[in-house]
């Protein structure tokens, strides 16, 4: 396909980044990502992709393939402030040599989490169309510290940079390069390795879910939006929210990966039960209550608007269909999710 003469530089190439990268390679894009493994830079550079050698702490490749590109995305982490700082220092490198860029940072959902602990499903529902209740979270809420450098940054610059966030929900379901996401598949192979279905807290708190699929299609609406409106889009708020119109309590998710461990022998009974917080360490650790145990309840009506329209709603077909066969082939014991999958302190 004959490109539409825009450069994406993509950092994070893995479950979200792969399939905003087929989605941008399918509508024309000329794109770049940052990757650490060669294998995975071979991979890339089959796929008609650019393959940058990096690590996010690698503050000057980040600026330096930023400040060369018209459009950056960052769906590696919602908590790494330095490269975002170095995205950042990009970008104003560009402005201040007339250029426009257009950046889309993955933040994250787990920054409405409340303290319910799962005990009750809140009244409380985010709308991407009221930025002020977002804005009234405090600055100690997940990947918030990460969120405020990003938005100084796109006040300071105002219509020089078009800067935007995408905040997913519970991801779901399987890419075609075998990538999965975190919060149910970590409670998946929890309850593979415990022998029952588990939730923390009590688990009525409720999330809204999306399709990868959906998502990367999401980011697309986004970045095109963006690259078709004037330099005053850049002054309207941040966030955007990619959700599928449905909620489910972690119980409810639970009850699924019961239910389908029970279906292929795995586990005796799929009766969801509490997890005690000893087992912690086998799901997220310090950050298991924020991450699977609280309320986060959202709408992504700007997306809506723009026309974009799920295509996946079954997250229970996904989890039997297309997770569960992967996770299946795991090797070696499970000890929780070993990276940190949230940051603040409340």
């Amino acid at each position: 396909m004959a490109t539409n003469g825009k450069n994406v530089f993509l950092i994070g190439p893995g479950y979200i980044g792969l399939e905003i990268i087929d989605r941008l390679l399918e509508n024309g894009y000329k794109v770049s990502a940052m990757t650490r493994r060669d294998d995975a830079a071979k991979e890339l550079q089959q796929s008609g992709v650019k393959p940058v050698m990096g690590s996010l702490s690698d503050s000057s490749t980040v600026q330096q393939n930023t400040a060369a590109n018209d459009i950056v995305i960052h769906s590696a982490t919602a908590d790494d402030l330095p490269s975002v700082e170095a995205v950042i220092a990009g970008i104003d490198q560009r402005a201040n040599e007339g250029k426009h860029t257009i950046y889309i940072h993955t933040s994250g959902c787990s920054f409405l989490s409340d303290d319910s602990n799962g005990e009750y499903q809140s009244d409380m529902i985010y709308s991407d169309k009221e930025p002020r209740k977002m804005d009234a979270r405090p600055d100690s809420a997940s990947h918030r510290g990460i969120d405020l450098a990003i938005i100084k940054a796109r006040n300071r610059l105002g219509t020089r940079a078009k800067i935007f966030l995408m905040l997913p929900p519970l991801i779901y379901g399987a890419t075609k390069h075998n990538r999965l996401s975190i919060q149910m598949i970590t409670m998946a192979r929890f309850a593979i390795k415990h022998k029952y279905a588990g939730y923390a807290g009590q688990g009525k708190s409720v999330w809204a879910p999306i399709h990868v699929a959906d998502l990367s299609r999401g980011y697309l609406t986004l970045l095109q939006w963006l690259e078709n409106s004037p330099p005053q889009t850049a002054l309207e708020h941040p966030y955007f929210f990619c959700e599928n119109g449905q909620e489910l309590s972690w119980s409810e998710i639970a009850a699924i990966i019961g239910d389908e461990l029970k279906a292929k022998g795995i586990i005796s009974d799929p009766t969801p039960k509490q997890i005690p917080e000893s087992q912690y360490e086998d799901l997220f650790g310090m950050y298991t209550n924020v991450v699977i145990a609280q309320n986060s309840r959202n709408r992504a009506e700007r997306l809506r608007e723009l026309g974009w329209k799920p295509e996946h709603f079954s997250v229970r077909d996904a989890f039997r269909d297309e997770e569960l066969p992967i996770i299946l082939k795991d090797e070696g014991e499970f000890r929780g999710y070993a990276k940190p999958a949230a940051s603040g302190s409340g």
